[in-house]
């Protein structure tokens, strides 16, 4: 035999049943890494599955632009009363985390509609978003990354309270 055909003669025929042949010898050898291992997978499996069963959406700038044109959905900001008047989305409504109550009555006229919530940052709308949720709210959206997101999109923005545009058209 040449060299070349006894070098294909050790290689085995399925290499991935050689891999789980020898997986448990592994794992006698480096005990703290195999745990270390399945504790990281365990922990991405438990935020993915909270993820996909916590009853809000998540989307990006460009998603919500899209929900905005086909849905018309209410879009609440949820920063603070400065924050409003330096920069907020068109169409959006200003309410104080402080006031915010999904049970309130004039939210509950939209309970059907698609709702997005939006914070400067995004960590705050994220518990509204659960809040609506729990309140019955079935399509719920949350802006990933808040209104900093939806700036670094180069989305427009509407400045003040009547709602003059970040190009100095005032807005209805």
């Amino acid at each position: 035999l040449t060299d070349n055909q006894r070098v294909v003669s050790r290689l085995p025929l399925n290499p991935m049943s050689e891999i789980l042949h020898r997986l448990p010898e592994f794992i006698g050898n480096h005990t703290l890494l195999a745990m270390l291992f399945l504790s990281v997978l365990v922990a991405w499996l438990g935020s993915e599955a909270s993820r996909l069963f916590r009853g809000y959406r998540e989307i990006t700038p460009a998603a919500l632009t899209q929900l905005i044109n086909r849905d018309s959905p209410l879009v609440v900001d949820l920063s603070s009363m400065q924050d409003f008047e330096k920069g907020h989305i068109p169409g959006a409504r200003h309410v104080p985390l402080s006031q915010f109550d999904p049970e309130n009555k004039d939210l509950a006229k939209v309970r059907e509609l698609p709702v997005a919530v939006y914070c400067k940052s995004g960590t705050t709308s994220a518990q509204a978003a659960a809040r609506l949720v729990k309140a019955g709210f079935k399509r719920v959206f949350w802006l990933g990354g808040g209104l900093a997101s939806w700036q670094q999109a180069d989305l427009p923005l509407v400045r003040g309270l009547r709602g003059e545009s970040s190009d100095g058209v005032e807005m209805l």
